[in-house]
């Protein structure tokens, strides 16, 4: 697939370093040569320096014959005129966005379509990170909780702790505890390695377990593995950017939510607009105003700047003063595998969550979903299923006999409204949501062929 990426932040190098990994041609554009040069060592890709926006360096970088034009500059503005003269001038068939500005994404069904601004797909970091936090607070002692085929399939990863009935047995045990519960655990990380799992295999204490079940079930699998916690009801939030306001907006009508700005004007505005969050003007780091607001009965407490050694910081300060769980949001990748696990709890990359977005809509077939795990080693994919037993390699044949690439799983499958969970005599159907866990990510090609229909299969 030839595919241009107009940006090279964080968002832009990440995805460029997933695709090129992938077989595809990728030139990626930014107006800083030195961030060019060193991605462009590092990978074999195609860099460009110029602005994204600029008619000329879109026909140079290929937009004439390009696949897809993915635009995450850091200004909405570019991205939408990018992708406007992709379009006009060089007819480019997919083209995908980033827009931050909540303005723009209120007015998103009449700005953007072929009529008025042609982009195909929005992403939206803050909006997606505010429902990966959500989900994290509605599901307390899970890492990471994704919800695929029309959110009735989850995947979740979560630490096996001592308490939990199934810590010390093998996984066949999982049957016995819970008769009416299918679920089918997927992977296994053990002190870094990751185990594929087995019925025989034992689950020890500190495993870090990705699942697959109907959403419906999360819970009673998960008080399988540690001891349930109580729901969050107390919340403290630093910072009233989007993401802080986007979720406290979500989360005050069940809970007590407090939230820290240091901006004054900033802190009044959102004093306004949330009607039952506790809105104060001050500092994270104030010890004083920690132990004020009560800071030892905090449920859990979410620091959500900018800034990622500020958000560090005020939640080692947070828990040393008594905050049952402390998540923060990191930018910076090298930051994620220092800190989570340890003191803090959960470390949210809004990085991975965009990135995640923008794969469902890279990978070939009828991908609707990506889930990206272990920080993009891992992936979960949902696909729909199109075709006949003609055409397709899959329809009409049972899991235990297609050709899965190594690492491959089948976790669950929706088939109208019934969820299904993955086992060797399950046949697939035309129309089924197939969710598919990949241990390692070089194998994608392998999957997407499996997974399209071809006119010349027999």
């Amino acid at each position: 697939m030839k595919i241009i990426i107009l940006g090279a932040g964080q968002v832009g190098s990440t995805l460029a370093a997933n695709l090129v990994s992938e077989d595809n041609d990728i030139t990626l554009v930014d107006n800083e040569s030195v961030r060019l040069e060193h991605l462009q060592d590092k990978h074999d890709l195609r860099v460009m320096k110029g602005s994204a926006s600029s008619p000329n360096v879109l026909r140079d970088a290929g937009a004439s014959d390009a696949d897809l034009l993915i635009a995450v500059t850091s200004s909405d503005e570019i991205n939408m005129v990018a992708c406007q003269i992709s379009y006009t001038l060089f007819n480019t068939p997919t083209k995908i966005a980033r827009i931050r500005n909540s303005e723009y994404l209120k007015e998103k069904d009449k700005l953007f379509n072929q009529d008025v601004i042609p982009i195909d797909h929005i992403i939206s970091p803050e909006n997606l990170v505010t429902q990966d936090i959500v989900r994290l607070v509605e599901y307390p002692g899970a890492l990471q909780v994704a919800h695929l085929a029309k959110d009735k399939i989850s995947l979740v990863v979560v630490k096996a702790y001592y308490g939990g009935p199934l810590v010390g047995y093998s996984i066949s045990t999982l049957k016995e505890h819970l008769p009416h519960v299918d679920c089918r655990i997927v992977s296994i990380l053990r002190q870094d390695k990751v185990i594929r799992p087995q019925g025989s295999t034992i689950i020890e204490a500190g495993d870090e377990i990705t699942f697959i079940c109907a959403t419906v079930h999360i819970k009673a699998v998960m008080s399988e593995l540690q001891r349930l916690e109580k729901p969050y009801k107390r919340v403290m939030i630093v910072s009233g950017g989007n993401i802080g306001a986007g979720v406290a907006k979500q989360l005050e009508e069940h809970c007590t939510v407090k939230l820290i700005e240091r901006n004054a004007e900033r802190a009044a505005t959102l004093a306004e607009k949330l009607s039952k969050t506790l809105v104060f003007h001050g500092d994270a780091s104030d010890q004083g105003l920690l132990f004020e607001e009560h800071i030892e009965n905090i449920d859990v407490f979410l620091s959500l700047s900018s800034d990622d050694e500020a958000n560090i910081m005020s939640a080692l300060l947070a828990k040393r003063l008594g905050a049952k769980k402390a998540m923060v949001l990191i930018q910076r990748m090298a930051y994620i595998n220092l800190i989570q696990g340890g003191t803090i709890d959960i470390a949210i990359s809004p990085q991975q969550a965009t990135i995640s977005a923008l794969l469902g809509h890279v990978r070939k077939g009828d991908v609707a979903n990506v889930v990206s795990l272990r920080h993009g080693l891992a992936e979960a994919l949902e696909i729909i299923v199109h075709g006949n037993e003609n055409t397709s390699h899959v329809i009409g044949r049972e899991i235990g006999e297609l050709k899965l690439p190594t690492g491959a799983l089948i976790g669950a499958v929706l088939r109208g409204n019934d969820v299904l969970i993955g086992n060797n005599q399950m046949t697939i159907q035309e129309g089924d949501h197939v969710v598919v866990y990949l241990s390692d990510k070089k194998y994608i090609s392998d999957l997407e062929k499996l997974f399209q229909p071809s006119a010349f299969f027999i």
